[in-house]
């Protein structure tokens, strides 16, 4: 051996030690292999496995086939990005760069079929929709009788 080359060392009992696993790493992957998740082949945001534990948790059914937490994953993602997209266009017509629970409130209250879906839910801090009563509304005069008040000397 050349002194450029380094050495290997061996351990006193002449048997090699075992090699240290990186942590965080599941024995079976390659380095640099990317996780093939249900939602990632499903094209979705929200998390399949966890749906499917939550349905099999749940015990709604004695069995849970594999197509039902994606299409409950897709349905869900649908309407948290239908509501999130109405929200945003509340904020930004009342000037606001962050959504609040009032623009949750006012998307959904405004939105007829999330309205009928949520019809019975109460959005904490969301306030109520603006609305006057027309019998409270003053009436309009005419041009001619403004000066008709009962005040007049």
């Amino acid at each position: 051996m050349s002194s450029a080359e380094p050495t290997k060392e061996k351990s006193s009992t002449g048997v090699k030690a075992p090699k240290s696993k990186p942590p965080g790493r599941k024995p079976g992957k390659k380095t640099g292999e990317t996780s093939n998740t249900r939602s990632s082949k499903a094209g979705l945001q929200f998390p399949v496995g966890r749906v499917h534990r939550h349905l099999r948790e749940g015990r709604y059914a004695e069995r849970i086939g594999a197509g039902a937490p994606v299409y409950l994953a897709s349905v869900l993602e649908y309407l948290a990005a239908e509501i999130l997209e109405l929200a945003g266009n509340a904020s930004r017509d009342n000037g606001k760069h962050r959504i609040v629970p009032r623009h949750i409130q006012l998307a959904i209250r405004n939105d007829e079929e999330l309205n009928k879906l949520l019809h019975d839910v109460t959005i904490a801090n969301g306030g109520v929709l603006p609305y006057i009563h027309n019998s409270l509304v003053p009436k309009k005069t005419k041009k001619g009788a403004e000066s008709s008040s009962s005040q007049d000397f």
